[in-house]
């Protein structure tokens, strides 16, 4: 400051600024304070100049600190004193194309003005099926480049009618400079297509033709922001069975969207976090518990006692929901190992048994993304999948990296990861790369992160497992680009890295890193370990005793397998065919001595100390030996099973020289004749393991990762011991905790590498 009493001052603001309604927030807030000057959009985020009053001035940034748009994000501000000019106006300038720092934002649903007007009869927009502003709407769905103009989106090819103009030209309008803004006249249009060439593009007949199909009992496709839903009456059995059937997911869960939140608690039973969850502006699919009435057909979550809910989102299913007043199934339309599908085309080719009749629309779905799922553990908000409302998640970085780095993921639940300047990016969730098209899919994704934010890596970092399509890719992608540095980091220690970026932790902590698989540094299958981990490094300080996997993957979807497998590991042969036990009727005694046969010869039988794989064998021993249909269901078949039960033992263990020796308990198991005991003491035991490891190492916080903290009864005992030990710990609550978040770890490794 120079003493002036009229002073004119730059600020710098960077982070997600862009496409949330800052620049008229600014102007605003210039007019209030009689400030000149004028504001635009860069590269990093916005300029503003303003000129005027110290007072004011001082006045004008103070507000801008503590109340900015809902959307927005400030994460640095720069100020810098300029020479005076005079200036007499308050304007918004074009946007200056520089380099690329600046935050995309997530696609956000729809808010309550934007709701209002569509139900207002008087409004031009009433009903109006994409109606938004700068509250609300798509981002990421649409965008080809930043900054974020209605040209570098897929909404450019929609040319704005003259009061739809007007507004976008309004700083003081809600709308000004909403990219996707549009109306009736001038903006996408919906349409109802048949897989035998049906067409309707009335857009009044074409909902009230899909609505009919759904509340007969058909399956359809619907679009959303970013790609097609399978959409049934949830409340139908017969619909929900076919679809099961047709699209071959016998048990997985199946998303149920409601038309309001007292829909919802007619069939759920939901915590006041719940209930804030699923009302926020991000709209995730919210994990919760079912009510003794559910109301819903039997098979939308069939052996758990959970339920994936959400709200609806976007205007067109507002109105959906409005018209047909029934709960709906809403699944991501993909086939599985594949991404969510973005075209009608694709669908009808992909899908002719599920999908025979969409409503669909004509603004492209320039970048797909799925729904997000969060999890309320009681004590903690777990992020399963992170995608629309949620990302692409940045964080800010106080110190600068000099290396663009870019952080590959592992191989299930597929994200990626950027690194750049003082930025952190993590991509929405991808998926499951065991196909063509979804590894595809990653790299239309990595192209879009590339495009939008300028970024060419100097660093790769991925998964040490050498037949990961990530790691393959990695390493072909280097020996074409001799500049580019390549890292591997391991499975687990990413895991714990996720934690520690997700705190900006730098100091040491014992890490539990629980999942179904992971590659060890000794080539076994790692997924029950226990480390101590700094920022660069990791010892194994525990894991749990490995067990054999009988005929290798065939074991993850026949626990059965797994669980014969850990009496192999405690009983004789003779032992365990003169056992009285109900598991063991899943099997001949032939079988039996084949499956001994090949665990004594060691043919196809992997080691692993995966404690994911553990759940899976005590949910067989239990007397479930039913095929498993989804990754993780024996974890929350067991979860269900023990709040039947009032047992307040656990099991017995030992640990020794590094090991969690866990033989004891599957003796115990053996004779336990109740399931929900089972289940309830299991899931104590595991709390217990890890409290007795944590009183090892008293001067560490503890740190908890990997797809195993899904179980919410797990999380809620864990981190409720702790808090009685006074004890630090972190969980991950905005990234993913399970292989979600392995490309958040593997870029901090990276990251505290450069610095």
């Amino acid at each position: 400051m120079l003493g002036a009493f009229i002073y004119r001052l730059e600020l710098k603001i960077h982070g997600i600024v862009q496409g949330v309604g800052f620049r008229p927030y600014i102007y605003k807030l210039a007019h209030k304070y009689k400030l000149f000057g004028h504001i635009y959009n860069d590269g990093n985020g916005v300029t503003i100049e303003i000129e005027g009053d110290e007072k004011n001035i001082s006045n004008f940034k103070e507000e801008l600190k503590n109340s900015t748009p809902v959307l927005s994000r400030i994460d640095l501000m720069q100020t810098k004193e300029l020479e005076l000019k005079n200036s007499t106006e308050f304007l918004i300038l074009k946007s200056n194309q520089t380099s690329i720092s600046t935050m995309l934002s997530a696609d956000i649903t729809m808010c309550d003005d934007c709701k209002a007007e569509m139900y207002d009869k008087n409004n031009r927009r009433y009903n109006y099926p994409f109606i938004n502003c700068t509250n609300c709407g798509p981002r990421y769905t649409i965008i080809k480049n930043l900054p974020y103009d209605r040209d570098e989106t897929s909404m450019s090819l929609f040319e704005m009618c003259s009061e739809c103009r007007q507004e976008y030209e309004n700083p003081n309008n809600r709308r000004y400079h909403a990219q996707p803004i549009s109306c009736f006249r001038c903006g996408p249009k919906l349409r109802f297509v048949s897989i035998d060439g049906d067409k309707e593009i009335d857009e009044e007949k074409a909902i009230q033709k899909i609505c009919l199909l759904i509340k007969s009992g058909q399956s359809v496709g619907i679009k959303g922001l970013g790609g097609f839903h399978i959409v049934c009456d949830a409340s139908n059995e017969k619909a929900v069975s076919e679809l099961r059937l047709n699209k071959n997911r016998p048990t997985k869960p199946l998303a149920v969207m409601f038309k309001d939140i007292d829909a919802i608690k007619k069939v759920c039973s939901l915590t006041q976090k719940d209930e804030e969850l699923v009302l926020s502006k991000e709209r995730p699919i919210v994990i919760v518990t079912k009510s003794s009435y559910i109301g819903l057909a039997d098979s939308i979550a069939p052996n758990i006692d959970k339920i994936g809910v959400f709200l609806p989102y976007t205007p067109l299913h507002e109105i959906l929901l409005q018209e047909l007043n029934i709960p709906l199934v809403a699944t991501s339309a993909n086939l599985s190992d594949e991404p969510i599908i973005r075209d009608e085309k694709e669908l009808f080719v992909k899908m002719p048994n599920v999908i025979k009749n969409v409503l669909t629309h004509d603004r492209e779905i320039v970048n797909a993304c799925d729904d997000s799922v969060v999890l309320n553990s009681s004590t903690h908000i777990l992020m399963l999948r992170m995608a629309r409302g949620y990302a692409p998640q940045s964080f800010y970085l106080k110190k600068k990296i000099s290396k663009n780095i870019l952080a590959l993921g592992a191989n299930q639940k597929s994200t990626i990861t950027i690194a750049f300047d003082n930025n952190i990016v993590i991509s929405p969730h991808i998926g499951d790369l065991n196909s063509i098209e979804a590894f595809e899919y990653f790299k239309t994704t990595l192209d879009t992160l590339k495009r939008v934010y300028k970024f060419e890596p100097d660093v790769i970092v991925c998964d040490k497992h050498p037949r990961y399509e990530t790691t393959i890719w990695a390493k072909e992608y280097v020996k074409e680009h001799k500049n580019i540095e390549l890292l591997e980091v391991q499975h687990h220690f990413s895991h714990a890295l996720a934690c520690m970026a997700e705190y900006s932790l730098d100091e040491d902590v014992l890490a539990f890193c629980f999942d179904g698989t992971g590659y060890g540094d000794d080539g076994k299958l790692w997924g029950g370990e226990v480390f101590v981990v700094s920022a660069q490094k990791y010892k194994r300080v525990y894991h749990f005793l490995e067990l054999s996997l009988l005929g290798g993957e065939k074991a993850i979807k026949e626990p059965k397998r797994v669980g014969l497998s850990l009496l192999f590991e405690i009983f004789s042969l003779h032992e365990i065919l003169s056992m009285e036990c109900e598991f063991l009727k899943a099997f001949t005694k032939q079988e039996i001595k084949i499956f001994h046969h090949i665990y004594i010869k060691g043919t196809n039988t992997p080691k692993t100390s995966s404690l994911g794989r553990i759940f899976d064998g005590v949910y067989a021993l239990s007397g479930d030996g039913v095929n498993l249909g989804y990754e993780g269901e024996s974890g929350l078949i067991l979860e269900t099973q023990s709040k039947d039960s009032s047992s307040e033992e656990i099991y017995s263990y030992t640990l020794e020289n590094g090991v969690i020796d866990y033989k004891e308990m599957i003796n115990q198991i053996v004779i336990d004749a109740d399931k929900t005991d089972i289940a309830k003491k299991f899931i104590s035991t595991i709390t217990n393991i890890i409290v007795d490891i944590a009183k090892e190492y008293p001067t560490l916080p503890v740190v908890l990762s990997g797809g195993v903290f899904q179980n919410a009864t797990l999380v809620s005992q864990v981190t409720q011991a702790l808090k009685e030990m006074d004890r630090e710990y972190y969980i991950q609550s905005k990234t993913p905790i399970n292989d979600g978040g392995i490309s958040l770890g593997q870029a901090y490794f990276a990251i505290k590498k450069d610095g």
